[in-house]
C-alpha cells in the first residue's frame, strides 16, 4: 500500500474510505530513460478510479511537482511518455492524468466539466507525494482550461503555464466547427445551455487565481486561436494578477523541433524561478 494511501484512508461504519487524490495502485512500466522511473498510477477522483502517468527521477532529493494536463478528448491528445520524461529530466516529479474513462479508468470525460476534478485530485496526489515540494501546473490546448481551474482550486500552486490553451469554451465552439458534434453531445449548444459554457470558462472567475501565470501561444494556431491567449492576458491584467506572455508569431498549435525542446527547458527554468510555498507534509 502506498504511503499516501495509508495516511489518507479512514474507517466509517466498518468501511474503508479512500480520499480523492489517493494512489490506489502504482505499476512500474518500461521507461525510455535509464535514470527516470515511469509508472502507471490508479488514483481516486470523485470516487472513480482514474489512470495517469507518474514520472520520478531516480534520486532521493525532494523535487518540485509538475502536474501536466493534456489536451484533446479520449485518445485524441493522449499523454505521451516521451514528453513527460522530458519534463522529469529537468528535475520535476511529474504526474499526467489521462482523465476519467480513458485507458481503463472509470467514468466518462465531459470536456472540462466534472472531469476537471481529475486534474485537481492529480494536484492533491503530487502535493501528498513524499518527495515533492511545490506544485507547478502546465496545461496544453484543452488542458489550459483544466490548468486554470486547478490553480483556482489549489492554493498551494506555485506557478501555472497555459500553452496554446483553451480559455473560453464558447469561443472554441464558434471556432472549431469540426468539434461541434462532440461538444453538442457532451455539453449541448451555447444557445440552449449557456450556463454549461460559463461553467467551463475560467475567464469568468479568474480573480481566484493566486499563482503567477505564463501564457504561451503560437499566433498562427489553427486549433486554439491566439484570441484565447489575448482574452486570458486581458482578464489577468484587469484583476492585477502576475502574468507573463510568450507569443510566437510564426508557430501554430504544434511547435517544431528544436524550438519545442528549448521551450520546454525555458518553461522549467521559469517555473523554478517562482517563489516556492513551504512544504506542508
Amino acid at each position: 500500500m502506498a504511503k499516501n494511501e495509508r495516511e489518507n484512508r479512514s474507517v466509517s461504519k466498518g468501511r474503508v474510505i479512500v480520499k480523492d487524490g489517493t494512489i490506489i495502485q502504482k505499476q512500474r512500466i518500461p521507461s525510455p530513460h535509464a535514470d527516470i522511473d515511469l509508472f502507471i498510477v490508479t488514483y481516486r477522483s470523485d470516487g472513480l478510479q482514474v489512470k495517469g502517468y507518474l514520472v520520478e527521477p531516480q534520486t532521493n532529493e525532494v523535487l518540485p511537482g509538475l502536474l501536466y494536463l493534456r489536451g484533446g478528448i479520449k485518445r485524441v491528445g493522449m499523454v505521451r511518455k516521451a514528453r513527460m520524461i522530458q519534463y522529469a529530466s529537468l528535475g520535476f516529479i511529474v504526474f499526467a492524468p489521462f482523465y476519467r474513462g480513458n485507458l481503463g479508468g472509470e467514468g466518462q470525460e465531459d470536456f472540462a466539466g466534472y472531469d476537471r476534478n481529475d486534474a485537481i485530485n492529480g494536484g492533491h496526489l503530487l502535493l501528498e507525494h513524499e518527495r515533492t515540494n511545490g506544485l507547478h501546473i502546465i496545461g496544453f490546448s484543452r488542458g489550459g482550461v483544466m490548468a486554470l481551474f486547478t490553480a483556482m482550486a489549489l492554493r498551494d500552486t506555485v506557478s501555472v503555464v497555459c500553452w496554446n490553451g483553451v480559455t473560453d469554451m464558447r469561443l472554441t465552439y464558434e471556432e472549431r466547427v469540426d468539434l461541434r458534434k462532440m461538444m453538442k453531445r457532451v455539453i449541448g449548444t451555447p444557445t440552449k445551455y449557456p450556463e454549461r459554457y460559463d461553467w467551463r470558462t475560467p475567464l469568468l472567475t479568474i480573480e481566484k487565481i493566486k499563482a503567477p501565470v505564463c501564457i504561451i501561444h503560437g499566433v498562427l494556431d489553427e486549433h486554439v486561436s491566439v484570441e484565447h491567449a489575448y482574452r486570458l492576458e486581458q482578464a489577468l491584467t484587469e484583476k492585477r494578477k502576475q502574468v507573463e506572455t510568450w507569443y510566437f508569431p510564426l508557430f501554430t498549435h504544434y511547435f517544431p523541433e528544436p524550438d519545442n525542446r528549448k521551450l520546454i527547458r525555458d518553461i522549467g527554468s521559469w517555473m523554478k524561478q517562482q517563489p516556492t510555498i513551504e512544504r506542508r507534509h
